[in-house]
Formats: C-alpha cells, structure tokens, sequence
C-alpha cells in the first residue's frame, strides 16, 4: 500500500554566501574576544568595547535564531539578509581593530552612510515584497534609516561617551545621523533598482513549496 506525504522544498542557496556569512560570523567573534583580551589591540579602549562584545553578537545571531525558533517550517533561512545584518557588525569591528577611525578622517563618515545603508536594505529584503512601488521602499527606507540612526547614536552616549571625557570629537551626531539616513535611502533605492532588474527577487525568506512524496507501506 502507497500514500502520498507532502515534504518542504527548500530552493538551492549559492555556497558563496552561506560561507561569507560564517566567515563574517567567525572572524566577529574572534575579533572581539580579541578586543576584549587585549584592548590595545583592538583600539577599543574608550569605544564601548563590553558593550560591543555583547550587543554585535546578538545582532549577528538574533535572525537564525529567530528563524529556528519561528520560522524554519513556513519559509526559507535569509541568507543574503543574514549575511547584511552580520556585515554592519564585522565592518565596524574591523575598522576599529586596523584603527581607521582615528587614522582616516572620514573613515566613521563613511561607515554611518554605508552601514546604516546595508542595514536598511537587510530590513527591506526582510519585511517587503518584490513588487512593492517605488515610494513604498522608498518611506520604509526613511523610517528605518532615520530610527536606526538614532538608535546608534542613543547606544553610542550611553556605551561609551557619557562617561568618554572626549564627547567633543563626536559633536557631529545630527551628522551622522543624517549620513545614515541618505546612505538608507539610497540602498533603498538600490534595492528597488535591484528588483525591477530581476535581482534580489529571492534574497529574503521564501515560502517553503510542498512537494508531494510517495511513500509505500506493507
């Protein structure tokens, strides 16, 4: 005797981006225990390294978490968002540990513009559809961008410069945020150019297709 089972479909994932993301996830972690061992190593002296240590590693790790314990039977793992998510963390850790931000002007301009802009497309593959107008991508682009500029700045004060002695250097905060708001906008519309060229139509979480399975009993 026969009966037919259904079984989930998962689409084939490009290697190349499955190992980027472990990659960034694994040299993230060791670059900040690193930091922590040895903080001049680091050059996080003074930047919120405890805070860093803790917080970068649960933004790395909250979307496969989340998706294990929610998601994994209804839609398929983000890897391209995962791996987005992962890079913001990486970047920044990196650029502390080759000490750009002191050694290069706008190094930190350049990583607000970018980072909340990589961020920003990460949250629009996530949460919105292929077929979302131009101004639709374009408002959540605003709204997250600008709420996560914030937010960084929020956690900066409160990590680091607070209790810094050296809050003059970062007197650039409406700066920053507006940097990390055009660098959101403009993956945003990245994005959106991405998808009306037939790019990224699957980079966030897919339904997980059914497929039929014959299975015989005796």
């Amino acid at each position: 005797m026969s009966e037919l089972t259904v079984v989930p479909v998962r689409p084939p994932v490009r290697g190349a981006v499955i190992v980027l993301d472990v990659a960034a996830k694994t040299m993230l972690l060791l670059l900040l225990m690193t930091a922590l061992r040895y903080p001049e190593l680091g050059h996080l002296q003074g930047k919120g390294a405890t805070a860093r240590a803790v917080g970068y590693p649960l933004a790395a790790f909250i979307i496969p978490a989340a998706w294990f314990l929610l998601w994994r039977r209804r839609v398929t793992f983000p890897w391209i968002v995962d791996l987005l998510v992962t890079l913001t963390c990486f970047t920044d850790t990196l650029g502390n540990r080759m000490d750009l931000y002191d050694t290069i002007r706008r190094f930190d301009d350049l990583m607000h513009f970018v980072n909340t802009g990589v961020l920003t497309a990460a949250f629009i593959l996530l949460t919105m559809s292929p077929q979302a107008s131009r101004g639709q991508v374009f408002e959540r682009s605003l709204a997250f961008g600008v709420t996560a500029a914030l937010g960084w700045e929020i956690a900066e004060y409160y990590a680091f410069l607070s209790t810094s002695g050296v809050i003059d250097r970062y007197a650039d905060t409406l700066g920053d945020m507006a940097l990390g708001s055009l660098g959101s906008v403009a993956a945003g519309q990245l994005v959106y150019w991405a998808w009306q060229h037939h790019h990224l139509l699957t980079a966030g979480p897919q339904p997980l297709s059914r497929a039929p399975s014959r299975s015989t009993e005796f």
